[in-house]
């Protein structure tokens, strides 16, 4: 493994070979034909990819898209039968603006670093008349494990009254917040690619995926007239003997049944859609601790509470195709009670808070050039045993993205369209103006928040 020197400079040949593998995967996604994000979708809808997502790539919805997931993935137009597969890669290339101060994973350097970011296998379609799947298998070169990742099973029936109608469902997933279909969510909300060979920030509420592929859960929905939504569920830890099979991560066992509850109000307005709404999730959590092949396993003792509520909207603006404008905002506010992490010595407070802000604006031409800017702030009470030298988990910034699909599904698919390949191309620059509760000497060591500023270049191709 080659190590950095204290100036992470490395050698420019090292940096030019990264680069020049990054240009030849992009020129070699170019030369494949287009099809649609998540082809088997496109392959059962005989639909283009801009009939369900904004840019003509996932993960954000249209209304066609939305209603879709509602229906539990089951709208079919084509009537052969084939294996609902999919699949997709994201090769990307992460530089910070200092070197970090140890090497951010196993196998990668310092600074300049390319990887396989994830390649995923998808099992997506109708399973039945009311019944359909979206199942996620994912291997990252960080950490060199495949494992399962986002997934949910749904059922759903349309209703007609004679006043009202609309769908109702029920959902088995195992992350709170994936059943949801605006990228207000956590689970889906921007940055859609992010680098994980960059620092961020260093607490989020539960919600930002604490309990993402470690729990199962089930939930009911309804949406009534096309506006109003309401779903409500709860989630159970799985077993850390079943969690290690399947590569997932173990934090701590749930006690009991996690109440997951969301709302929301949409309004068809002039040339698109605006959307309010909110979300509430709460659970009570133990620790772990490593075994003697240091895998985790549950702490007897008490449980730290946390209770997350957060308030959402978005707005799309799609008039005529040409010109696509989409925002998307959330705020929620975390209370914990950490009876078992005091207990422990792990915190200062037995009670703290955590505030996450995600605010973000996308511009897209023809679905084929986009760019968005985003804002974020993590804020929270102050904690020295939690947090170390600053004592505060306060950090805050912005992102700017460019993007590029030169495919962005302008006719109708075709099965045999459906089988060839469909690409994204992404600059990302994340900058902060604080990062762990300070703007300078961030940790000790004279590192300043921008040292943390990351660029962030990616191919997408899912096929």
């Amino acid at each position: 493994m080659h190590v950095r020197n204290s100036a992470g400079r490395g050698t420019h040949i090292d940096v030019v070979y990264r680069v020049l593998v990054v240009i030849v995967l992009a020129w070699a996604a170019l030369h494949i034909a287009p099809v649609s994000a998540v082809p088997a979708y496109a392959r059962q809808t005989q639909q283009p990819c801009t009939s369900c997502h904004v840019g003509g790539f996932g993960p954000q919805l249209t209304p066609y898209g939305r209603q879709f997931k509602l229906s539990g993935y089951t709208l079919r137009l084509d009537d052969s039968a084939h294996l609902p597969l999919s699949a997709m890669m994201v090769e990307s290339y992460t530089h910070t603006r200092q070197a970090q101060s140890e090497i951010p994973a196993k196998h990668f350097h310092r600074n300049d670093n390319v990887e396989l970011r994830q390649a995923s296998v998808f099992l997506a379609g109708r399973l039945g008349e009311h019944l359909g799947v979206f199942a996620q298998a994912t291997y990252s070169q960080n950490g060199g494990l495949l494992g399962w990742d986002n997934a949910e099973v749904r059922y759903s029936r349309v209703f007609n009254g004679t006043k009202h109608g609309g769908v109702w469902g029920l959902t088995v997933n195992n992350n709170p917040g994936v059943t949801d279909v605006f990228n207000t969510a956590p689970a889906w909300q921007y940055p859609y690619i992010a680098p994980d060979l960059a620092p961020g920030a260093p607490a989020a509420p539960l919600l930002f995926g604490g309990l993402a592929g470690q729990v199962i859960g089930a939930s009911a929905y309804v949406q009534v007239d096309g506006n109003w939504y309401a779903e409500a569920g709860a989630y159970r830890s799985l077993s850390p003997s079943f969690l290690r099979k399947v590569n997932a991560g173990y934090d701590g066992r749930v006690s009991g049944a996690a109440p997951y509850m969301r709302v929301n109000r949409t309004w068809n307005v002039s040339g698109g859609n605006l959307e309010v709404g909110g979300f509430v999730l709460e659970a009570r959590r133990g620790l772990v601790e490593p075994d003697l092949n240091d895998h985790p396993v549950p702490v007897p003792g008490p449980n730290d509470r946390f209770r997350d509520v957060g308030v959402d909207a978005s707005y799309q603006h799609f008039g005529a195709g040409t010109h696509t404008f989409t925002v998307n905002a959330l705020l929620v506010t975390e209370r914990q009670r950490l009876d078992a992490t005091y207990a422990a010595d792990g915190a200062e407070n037995r009670d703290n808070s955590l505030q996450a802000m995600n605010v973000n604006g996308s511009y897209w031409y023809r679905n084929t050039w986009g760019a968005t800017l985003g804002a974020f702030a993590y804020n929270g009470s102050a904690d020295t045993v939690l947090y170390g030298q600053t004592g505060s988990p306060d950090t805050q910034g912005g992102t700017v993205e460019l993007n590029w699909s030169p495919a962005h599904g302008a006719a109708t698919m075709g099965a045999e369209d459906g089988r060839r390949a469909h690409v994204r191309l992404g600059a990302q620059y994340t900058f902060y103006t604080r990062f762990a509760g300070a703007t300078h000497d961030v940790d000790g060591e004279g590192r300043p928040a921008r040292a943390n500023d990351t660029m962030f270049v990616y191919v997408w191709i899912a096929m």
